[in-house]
C-alpha cells in the first residue's frame, strides 16, 4: 500500500497561516508559470475557522454503513472529522483540517464568454463566508449529519452536511447551504505535499494535477492550449486557443496516489483546488453539492467502484478487431483507389470510415462538412455498390454524424434540408428572444438539436436510423461534438442550461444509443464520441480524444493523446483512442502546422497497441502526409496493422474485461505499481496495455533511441526477444528506430509470448 498521511503529519491551524513573506515567494513563482489567479491573488479565500455553536464537541465515532465517521481531537480548535472503512479501519480516505472549516457557501455572478464552443468562465464572489459552526450532530443507522451556519460578513446561513451509506457500497455526501441566493458551495478538506491526483476525465497535459486549480466544463479543448503561437493566433482570431484544462470530457472524479477518491454527482461548474500542498477545496456552482467517497485496496478496484456509478463501456463487436480504420475523404473513385493499395499489401481492414459522406464543403478552417445528415449521392456515386464489395471482403463501412443542423439551401443536391426541417418543428434550442439559436462554428453558423424536447429526441433518432442505418448502411459513425451548449440558451423543459452543459453530451450518446438499440444493432454498431462527462461510459459504445494538432508538442500535439488516455482510462474511459497522426491543421504565414511523415510514423506505432486502430486525413488532407501518399509509408501502415491484428486475443480479453470491471485497456503504470514512486513522474513518456505490455513511443523528431522505466519484474523485449530481470525498478536507454519502438511485455506473459510468434511467423519482428 503506498504511504498514508497520519494526522501528526498535518498542520495545525496556527502552522496553517503561512507567513506573508512565503505567500509572497509562492505567488511570485506561481504568476511566471500559471498566471495572477494561480496564487490566488485576486481570489477570496474560501473557509475559516471551526467555532463553537450549540454542539459540544467531543471525540467520537459514528458508524455509516460499512464506513466510520470519527471526531477527533482534544478540543474544537484542534478536531478533525476523519471517514475510514470497516476493511481498512487505520487508513483515512477522508479528513477535515485540524480546526478549520470544512463546508463554506457564497454569493457568486459567473461572466461567460462562449466562442465556437470555447468557453471562458470568470466569477465575481459578491459575498463569501468564513468561519463554521456546527449546531448539531445527528447519527442514523446509515448516515450522519452535522448542521450548523457560516459566518457571512455577518449574516447566519445555514447548511448541513450529511453522508450515507448507498446500496453499492460507497459513502454518499450532501452538503446543502440554506439560503438564499447563497449559490456557491465548498468542501474543504486535508491533504499532503506528495499526493498526487490522477483522474478527472481526460486531461491532456498534466497526468497528476496536484498544485493546480482545475475546473470541470465540458467544451472545446481549443488549438493549440499553449502551443505558440498557435495558441495566440487562435485566440486573436477565433477566442479558441485553449488552455491547460480546457477539455472535451472533464470528470469531477480522481483517485490519488493515496489511493483515496472522491467524485461528485453535480452537473454544475465545479472546481478543485489543489494549489495548496495541504488542502483540497472542491467549489461547485450550486447551493447544493453531492458526492461519494470511495474505498477499494488498489487503482483497479477504485475504478470498478467508481464505473459502479459511471457506468462501464459496452464490449465492442468482433469486426471492429480485424483491422484497421481507414478515415478517408474524397469519394467512391478515391477510395477504391487506396483501397486497392491496401489491398494488395494485405493490410488487414475492419472498415472505411468515410466522414464525408453527406457532402464536403470549404471553410476559413480546411475541408469541412454539410452537417445535413444525408447520403451525397454525387460525392459518392455506386455507394450500394461499393457497400456490398467492401461487405464481401468482410469490410464495414462508418460514417459521421453530430447534433447540429446546417442550413443546406445553397447545396444544390440536397434531397433533406434538415435544419429547415427541425427549425420548422421548433426542435432547436433557442436564444432569450425565442429564435433558433445559431452557433458560429468556423465561418458558417448551426443550430443545435434541443435535448430536452421529446418530439426533437425521437425525430433525430429517426434521422440516425433512416439516413444513417437503413439507407447508408452504417455499421458505426462519429457522434461527434455535444460541448457547445450556449449558456444563455433557452431549452424546451425551462432546465438551466448551466445545469444541461455538462449534461447535453450525456443525452447527446443516449440517443445514438437508443438509435442503435432500436434498430435491433445495439451489439453490432460501434458510435465514438469525443465530449462526455460522468455517466458517459455507460451509454456511449467508444471514446476519441478528440482534435489533437498534427504535432510533436506537449501542449496539444502527440503527447497529449497519450495524457488524455492515461488519466481518462482512471474516470471509466476504459475504451478510447485518438486520430493516427493527429487532425489539426494550420496553414499561416507565421507558422504552418502540416503533418510531417515521421509524425505519421511514430502515431502509427503507438496506435497498434490500443483498442482501435484508426487513421485520420485531418482537416486540411492536402497538406498533411497521409499513409497512401508513398510505397513505403503504406507498408509501413500495413505492417501496424498486421501488428493490431496480430493482438487481437489479447485486446478482446481486455475489451471483455473493460466492459465486466471497468478497467481501461490503456493504462498508467500506477494502475499496476501504485507503491513505486518512479511511475508516479510519467507524463506522457509511456503506457501499458493491460497488465502485459509495456510501450514506450518515440515521441519527438529524429529521435531513434528512447528512456524507458521498468519496473520490477521479469521483462521481454518485443522485437529481440532478450529478457531481463530487476529486482528493483530501472531506467534504460534502448534502441528505436522507426518500426520498431520501445515494446515489452512480462517474461511470463502467454500473450506476449503468442504476440512475439505470431508476428515471426509472419515475417513481422
Amino acid at each position: 500500500m503506498p504511504a498514508i498521511a497520519s494526522r501528526s503529519d498535518r498542520l495545525t491551524p496556527t502552522q496553517y497561516r503561512k507567513p506573508f513573506s512565503s505567500i509572497i515567494s509562492a505567488c511570485l513563482t506561481a504568476l511566471f508559470a500559471l498566471g495572477f489567479t494561480a496564487c490566488g491573488l485576486f481570489e477570496p479565500t474560501i473557509g475559516g475557522e471551526l467555532k463553537p455553536g450549540d454542539w459540544n464537541f467531543q471525540a467520537q465515532s459514528y458508524a455509516v454503513g460499512p464506513y466510520t465517521a470519527a471526531w477527533q481531537g482534544d478540543a474544537l480548535d484542534s478536531a478533525t472529522l476523519t471517514v475510514h472503512n470497516s476493511a481498512a479501519p487505520d487508513r483515512e480516505l477522508w479528513a477535515t483540517l485540524p480546526g478549520l472549516a470544512f463546508v463554506s457557501a457564497a454569493r457568486g455572478q459567473e461572466t461567460i464568454h462562449e466562442a465556437r464552443g470555447m468557453f471562458t468562465i470568470d466569477d465575481e464572489t459578491l459575498q463569501s463566508c468564513s468561519d463554521q459552526k456546527i449546531n448539531s450532530v445527528e447519527h442514523g443507522p446509515n448516515n450522519l449529519t452535522i448542521a450548523g451556519e457560516l459566518d457571512c460578513r455577518g449574516s447566519a446561513v445555514p447548511y448541513s452536511l450529511t453522508f450515507a451509506a448507498t446500496g453499492d457500497g460507497h459513502l454518499r455526501f450532501e452538503l446543502a447551504v440554506d439560503a438564499e441566493g447563497y449559490n456557491r458551495s465548498y468542501l474543504i478538506y486535508a491533504s499532503h505535499a506528495g499526493e498526487g491526483f490522477y483522474g478527472f476525465g481526460e486531461q491532456f497535459t498534466y497526468f497528476d494535477v496536484k498544485g493546480r486549480k482545475l475546473p470541470i466544463f465540458v467544451m472545446e479543448q481549443g488549438i493549440g492550449r499553449g502551443a505558440e503561437p498557435i495558441t495566440t493566433g487562435a485566440d486573436l482570431t477565433a477566442g479558441a486557443g485553449g488552455k491547460w484544462h480546457t477539455s472535451y470530457a472533464g470528470v469531477p472524479h480522481y483517485i490519488t496516489s493515496d489511493l483515496n477518491s472522491l467524485f461528485l454527482e453535480n452537473y454544475e461548474y465545479t472546481s478543485f483546488d489543489m494549489r495548496d500542498a495541504e488542502r483540497v477545496t472542491v467549489e461547485a456552482f450550486s447551493g447544493k453539492m453531492t458526492g461519494r467517497i470511495l474505498y477499494g485496496e488498489t487503482p483497479l478496484q477504485l475504478i470498478e467502484e467508481f464505473t459502479e456509478y459511471s457506468g462501464r463501456m459496452r464490449k465492442l463487436p468482433d469486426w471492429i478487431h480485424d483491422g484497421a480504420i481507414i478515415g478517408m475523404q474524397g469519394g467512391t473513385e478515391k477510395v477504391q483507389r487506396v483501397h486497392g493499395q491496401l489491398k494488395a499489401l494485405d493490410t488487414p481492414i475492419a472498415a472505411y470510415w468515410l466522414q464525408d459522406w453527406e457532402g464536403q464543403r470549404k471553410t476559413s478552417f480546411g475541408k469541412q462538412l454539410w452537417w445535413n445528415w444525408e447520403l451525397d449521392n454525387d460525392r459518392y456515386p455506386g455507394w450500394d455498390q461499393l457497400r456490398a464489395e467492401f461487405s464481401r471482403e468482410g469490410i464495414e463501412l462508418m460514417t459521421y454524424i453530430n447534433p447540429f443542423l446546417a442550413d443546406v439551401s445553397e447545396k444544390e443536391n440536397h434531397r433533406r434540408n434538415l435544419f429547415a426541417e427541425a427549425r420548422d418543428k421548433d426542435y432547436l434550442i433557442k436564444t432569450q428572444s425565442g429564435e433558433p439559436y445559431m452557433i458560429l462554428n468556423t465561418s458558417f453558423s448551426a443550430g443545435l438539436i434541443d435535448l430536452t424536447n421529446p418530439a426533437a429526441r425521437a425525430w433525430i433518432k429517426e434521422v440516425i436510423k433512416s439516413e444513417l442505418v437503413r439507407d447508408a448502411g452504417s455499421k458505426g459513425w462519429m457522434a461527434d461534438f455535444g460541448e457547445a451548449l450556449p449558456y444563455d440558451a433557452v431549452l424546451y423543459s425551462g432546465e438551466s442550461p448551466a445545469t444541461y452543459h455538462n449534461k447535453y453530451p450525456e443525452e447527446w450518446q443516449q440517443v445514438n444509443r437508443e438509435a442503435i438499440n432500436e434498430v435491433g444493432l445495439g451489439n453490432e454498431v460501434v458510435f465514438f464520441s469525443r465530449s462526455g462527462y460522468t455517466k458517459s461510459p455507460g451509454l456511449t459504445t467508444l471514446f476519441w480524444l478528440g482534435d489533437q494538432l498534427v504535432s510533436w508538442d506537449r501542449y496539444d500535439g502527440i503527447k497529449t493523446a497519450i495524457t488524455g488516455l492515461l488519466s481518462s482510462g482512471l474516470s471509466g474511459y476504459s475504451l478510447n483512442h485518438s486520430d493516427i497522426g493527429g487532425y489539426t491543421t494550420i496553414t499561416n504565414p507565421i507558422a504552418d502546422y502540416h503533418r510531417p511523415r515521421e509524425l505519421l510514423w511514430r502515431w502509427t506505432e503507438l496506435s497498434a497497441f490500443n483498442v482501435v486502430f484508426r487513421t485520420h486525413e485531418g482537416n486540411q488532407p492536402d497538406n498533411n502526409f497521409q499513409i497512401y501518399d508513398d510505397e513505403e509509408t503504406l507498408k509501413f501502415f500495413s505492417r501496424f496493422a498486421k501488428i493490431f491484428a496480430a493482438l487481437t486475443p489479447y485486446r478482446k480479453a481486455l475489451v471483455a474485461d473493460a466492459e465486466a470491471k471497468g478497467h481501461p485497456v490503456v493504462r498508467h503504470l500506477f494502475v499496476h505499481y501504485p507503491n513505486d514512486p518512479e511511475v508516479r513522474k510519467i507524463n506522457h513518456e509511456q503506457f501499458m496495455m493491460g497488465p502485459d505490455f509495456l510501450i514506450a513511443p518515440v515521441l519527438d523528431p529524429d529521435r531513434v533511441r528512447v528512456r524507458v522505466y521498468l519496473p520490477a519484474g521479469e521483462w521481454t523485449h518485443l522485437w529481440s526477444g532478450e529478457s531481463v530481470s530487476l529486482a528493483e525498478g530501472e531506467y534504460r536507454t534502448v534502441d528505436a528506430p522507426l518500426g520498431k519502438p520501445a515494446v515489452y511485455y512480462k517474461k511470463d506473459s502467454a500473450a506476449g509470448a503468442d504476440l512475439r510468434a505470431s508476428l515471426e511467423s509472419q515475417d513481422l519482428l
